[in-house]
């Protein structure tokens, strides 16, 4: 169904209807219940901290031996949180912390070369949407650290990481 058929068939229903059939989403769609619990009682920071948690388990984990260290749930994280609508600088807020806790966790591992690639591309993704918001005021201090920490522990694609940094000056 095109958008347009379905602002008319909203249009041809009658309030009650409507209102029947937004409460049966909300009943049927955990999706929609989330979007709509979100929407009315948004507890941003409570989403972040809950995130910060998961990923941080992700490379220091607390009821596991081995750390599995994938970046997709921070990504996960974050796409959700777009979709959601949540505020720009809590989502990059999070962005960076995937990176500053990943680059703790390379201090005492010796990773393989797609770990590097894959922190790269998550730099560049955080540059970009900081750079798009516009807060590269807020953020500045914390994407120089980030970027100054793979120069000086001569991280593997360094040169992504400053093209990166380039592409905001």
């Amino acid at each position: 169904m095109s958008k347009r058929a379905l602002q008319k068939y909203i249009k041809d229903l009658k309030k009650s209807d409507l209102e029947d059939q937004i409460i049966d989403l909300y009943v049927r769609f955990p999706v929609v219940k989330e979007y709509y619990d979100f929407v009315f009682n948004p507890k941003e920071e409570k989403l972040v901290q809950e995130a910060k948690t998961k990923i941080s388990n992700e490379y220091f984990p607390l009821k596991r031996k081995r750390p599995r260290a994938r970046r997709s749930v921070a990504q996960k994280y974050i796409k959700h949180f777009k979709k959601l609508g949540v505020e720009s600088h809590l989502v990059v807020d999070v962005m960076l912390y995937n990176l500053e806790i990943a680059q703790t966790y390379s201090l005492e591992r010796n990773l393989p070369d797609s770990f590097f690639k894959s922190m790269s591309n998550s730099f560049k993704e955080a540059v970009h949407f900081v750079s798009v918001n516009s807060l590269l005021f807020e953020f500045k201090e914390r994407i120089l650290k980030i970027y100054n920490f793979t120069l000086e522990h001569h991280w593997p694609y360094e040169e992504e990481f400053s093209r990166a940094l380039d592409s905001i000056d």
